[in-house]
C-alpha cells in the first residue's frame, strides 16, 4: 500500500518539475528537455500508481490538486509570481474538495446513491 502512495507522490513530484521547466523554458529553451522528461516520467508513475489499485478519482484529485498548490508555490518563489489571498483561497479550496472526494471514496458501501 505504502508503495502505491510513493508511486503517486512521485508522479506530482515530476508533473511539478516538468511544469517549473515548462516556465523556465520561455527563457531558457534548454529546459525543454526537463518538460519532456518531467511529464513523461509522471504519467509513467501515476499509471503505475493507478495500476496497483489507487481509484482514479482519488488518484487525480491527490495530483492535480498537489499539482496546483505546489506550482504555485513554487511559481511565488522561484519566478516571482503573484500569489494572492484569493489564489491561496482557491488552492485550499481545491485541497478541501479532493479531501472530500476521497472520504467518500474510502468506504463506498456507506455512498449516496443518487436516482436517475
Amino acid at each position: 500500500m505504502l508503495k502505491n502512495w510513493l508511486l503517486l507522490i512521485g508522479a506530482i513530484v515530476a508533473e511539478v518539475l516538468g511544469t517549473m521547466c515548462l516556465r523556465a523554458a520561455v527563457d531558457q529553451s534548454i529546459f525543454a528537455i526537463g518538460v519532456l522528461i518531467g511529464y513523461v516520467v509522471a504519467f509513467i508513475l501515476l499509471g503505475l500508481a493507478l495500476g496497483r489499485g489507487i481509484p482514479i478519482g482519488i488518484a487525480y484529485g491527490i495530483w492535480a490538486a498537489a499539482g496546483v498548490a505546489l506550482v504555485a508555490v513554487l511559481g511565488a518563489f522561484l519566478f516571482g509570481e503573484t500569489l494572492s489571498f484569493t489564489a491561496i483561497l482557491g488552492i485550499v479550496t481545491i485541497m478541501a474538495g479532493v479531501f472530500i472526494v476521497q472520504a467518500g471514496q474510502s468506504n463506498p458501501d456507506q455512498a449516496e446513491v443518487l436516482d436517475s
